[in-house]
């Protein structure tokens, strides 16, 4: 499973962020498509040709075809960080530490 970036959503009105995964899946490229026919090439999975920030890096390794005939797979990840109140007799501290985790 290959990830293909990872990017973090921050809220300024609440205390969560998000989390998404983006990966690329089986080539859809109908080859057939010219003669009215259905035909793919059995690529499983994309591989990029190049280093990220490449126009390469946008091509299949594996099959040749570009990214945008691959897939898209987005795993979405919420993370809400609540805040834990601990009371000691005459003071109140605060612990950020708890963190609770739903996935979607």
């Amino acid at each position: 499973m290959m990830k293909k970036r990872q990017v973090v959503v921050k809220s300024s009105t609440t205390s969560s962020s998000m989390v998404r995964c983006v990966r690329y899946g089986e080539c859809q490229k109908n080859h057939a498509a010219n003669i009215g026919g259905y035909a793919v090439d059995g690529c499983r999975e994309f591989m990029a040709s190049g280093e990220q920030g490449t126009t390469s890096a946008l091509t299949c390794a594996a099959c040749g075809c570009h990214r945008n005939f691959h897939r898209r797979e987005v795993e979405t990840e919420v993370v809400y960080a609540s805040i834990c109140i601990k009371r000691k007799q005459n003071s109140t501290s605060i612990n950020h530490s708890c963190v609770l985790r739903i996935c979607g």
